[in-house]
């Protein structure tokens, strides 16, 4: 795999053009050297062979060998001779030693010599080597000197040039690297001055085209996603997906609700007189009342069951809630005008029934029908609950949830339990923290059904932060191996006090423990506040934590916050997971979703992996890793005796 290099391309022609000028200057300076000395040998060889030549003569005259000691020191001393020897086999003629003093003698030059008219006789020299005295003279080398500051400054300015020259170049390998990096959407046009302008704008043409590409993809995943789950004129889910999450729930544990149908009387002899648009239009209508009501109620499902027919899924809520809900409900229905042949006081109806964990989706909804239709026979606008016995009256109101959360903060927070994620090879991701609480009695309840109070309460932030402080305190203990899950509420993001409390907290924390946290977030509340979303990811992420976006496809929203956000894992939601080896539909969402993610680093993770049919259809489909009972079940983070004996404290009496 090819890597991006370290060294700009104009660092590297000016490293090599500056390294051939050295070069070259300093084989111009060897050889200068050389050659200089070569011409002050053959100056003294020279010079040397003048004198031995003066001897030789003067040695073959009689008279001139007498003299000779008269003027040959002179001669030897102004020549830099330091020592003569004259002399045949016989002996020593004439010797001459000078006085100079000598720092070093092993510079000196040995020669000797044949005398040509005086056979038998030879001379023996040391000289001073020419030069050797010679110091830096500007005079003298003020050429060489002027020709090294003039190469020294054609380079400087050679460098220059070719650095201006090659700054588009520069800002073209920026722009590259910044688009390595992953920042692609900052650097979609290229500055005027890149260079070469072609690359440059085949980059910018380039870019444009995969923006689009990935636009078109998400609005096509979206389109795939909004057909096979939603309704196409008011929006809301069909019946598939309303199904699918009434599945779901039944098949949780310590989980309850209620299924409410509301149906439209004498729709086909509407259609038939006023036609399809004026039908719709009521349709619409029905719908955007319906969508309204049930915006105080979290993770509520609306469907539009049939054409003249709509569902409500309302999780959580005790038998009271249930009531006041439909009494609303009919009321605003009530308030509509509806056109002709309807009746307008009898042509719309409503059946509840109540739902808990282990009860067959099928009969739910007979109970449900058969409300409807009771309260069909009451002949007006009216509303009418299946009788059951257990109908959740001695759920807690908002006051009593409120009194035992505030019990709860201050006796030390909620009870975490945990949850291992591992990947299809089998190693291990990380545990995903579980929050649960004990009620008066010492019970556990699980977060699916206190968190709509907690939300309901205002105390998002209070229980986000008890979790993160107790999951810092157990990464800080525990072996460096080991990686935590923290969820985090969108209501709690939203708070700017939370938000600092969690920076400060995360700025305090050694590097090494953030690098093993991860921090999950909802993917409706985050699509949904994506803009307000978008600082405190990029914070969490820069802090060196991983990003989780979780119950992905819980709601049909666009994937192009992928893109955005730079995630590092999706956890599908579980009503998508459960029982795919038989559904089809969910099925190609977990598909459209993998594709969504296909082009990025992010990892798919399916949640709620009951048995081995749903993790072979999973791995063939392509997820990357899984959590669920399949796997492991939920075990307690905390010693047991000491959630108990908090319990005992928190309410003062003895605890089962």
């Amino acid at each position: 795999m090819r890597k991006a290099s370290g060294m700009r391309l104009t660092n590297r022609l000016v490293a090599f053009v500056t390294l051939i000028v050295i070069c070259a200057i300093f084989v111009i300076f060897i050889g200068g050297a050389v050659t200089f000395r070569k011409l002050g040998q053959d100056y003294l060889t020279h010079y040397l062979d003048g004198v031995v030549e003066v001897i030789d003569q003067e040695l073959a005259d009689p008279q001139g060998s007498q003299a000779i000691s008269r003027w040959l020191p002179k001669l030897l001393k102004a020549s830099n001779v330091v020592e003569l020897e004259v002399g045949s086999e016989a002996g020593v003629v004439y010797a001459f030693k000078g006085l100079q003093p000598l720092t070093d003698p092993s510079i000196l030059h040995r020669s000797r010599y044949d005398l040509e008219h005086n056979p038998g006789f030879t001379v023996t020299m040391k000289s001073i080597p020419p030069y050797t005295e010679f110091t830096y003279s500007i005079g003298a080398m003020s050429s060489i000197s002027l020709a090294v500051a003039i190469i020294i400054l054609g380079l400087i300015w050679g460098m220059d040039w070719l650095r201006r020259q090659l700054h588009g170049s520069e800002l073209l390998e920026h722009r590259g690297r910044l688009i390595l990096a992953g920042r692609v959407e900052e650097n979609e046009v290229g500055d005027e001055q890149e260079w070469p302008a072609t690359a440059s704008l085949a980059l910018d043409k380039m870019i444009a085209e995969l923006k689009d590409a990935r636009q078109e993809r998400s609005r096509f995943d979206t389109f795939i996603r909004t057909h096979t789950f939603l309704d196409q004129l008011t929006g809301a889910a069909n019946r598939v997906l309303f199904d699918s999450r009434l599945q779901s729930m039944l098949q949780d544990q310590e989980t309850h609700g209620a299924v409410i149908l509301i149906r439209i009387t004498d729709w086909e002899e509407l259609l038939a007189d006023k036609g399809k648009a004026e039908a719709d239009e009521l349709i619409q209508d029905v719908g955007g009342i319906l969508s309204n009501l049930i915006q105080r109620y979290p993770d509520t499902v609306l469907s539009r069951y049939f054409d003249a027919e709509f569902a409500i899924l309302l999780p959580q809520q005790p038998a009271k809630e249930v009531k006041q809900f439909c009494n609303a409900l009919m009321n605003a229905l009530d308030r509509l005008s509806p056109p002709a042949p309807l009746e307008p006081d009898n042509w719309c109806h409503i059946g509840v029934t109540y739902c808990a964990s282990g009860e067959r989706r099928g009969r739910i909804m007979d109970e449900a029908d058969m409300a409807l239709r009771s309260a069909q026979l009451q002949g007006t606008n009216s509303w009418y609950a299946f009788k059951k016995d257990q109908q959740f009256e001695d759920a807690r109101g908002s006051v009593r949830w409120r009194t035992l959360l505030d019990a709860i903060f201050s006796s030390g927070g909620p009870v975490l339990y945990q949850q291992p994620v591992q990947l299809v090879d089998g190693s291990p991701l990380h545990r995903e923290l579980l929050s649960r609480i004990r009620d008066e009695n010492g019970m556990l309840i699980k977060a699916s059904r206190f968190l709509t109070a907690v939300e309901q309460v205002g105390f998002n932030a209070r229980m986000d932060q008890c979790v993160v402080t107790k999951a810092l305190h157990m990464l800080k203990s525990e072996p460096i191996t080991e990686s935590i899950s923290v969820n985090l509420s969108v209501e709690a993001l939203l708070e700017k006090n939370f938000v600092k409390w969690l920076r400060d907290e995360l700025l305090q924390t050694p590097r090494t423990v953030l690098n093993r946290l991860s921090f999950e977030i909802p993917e409706g509340g985050l699509v949904k506040h994506l803009d307000a979303m978008r600082p405190v990811t990029r914070m969490l992420v820069g802090l060196g934590c991983k990003l989780v976006v979780d119950q992905a496809g819980r709601t049909i929203v666009s994937t192009h916050y992928i893109k955005d956000i730079r995630a590092d894992y999706i956890k599908l939601h579980r009503s998508l997971v459960r029982e795919i080896n038989l559904r089809q539909e969910n099925q190609l969402f977990v598909r459209s979703m993998l594709g969504a993610c296909a082009d990025s680093d992010v990892q798919v993770i399916a949640v709620g992996v009951e048995n081995a049919n749903e993790w072979q259809v999973l791995k063939q489909l392509g997820v990357n890793g899984g959590q669920g009972r399949y796997f492991s079940p939920e075990i307690s983070a905390e010693h047991e005796s000491e959630s108990k004996n908090n319990t005992r404290k928190l309410f003062g009496k003895n605890t089962s």
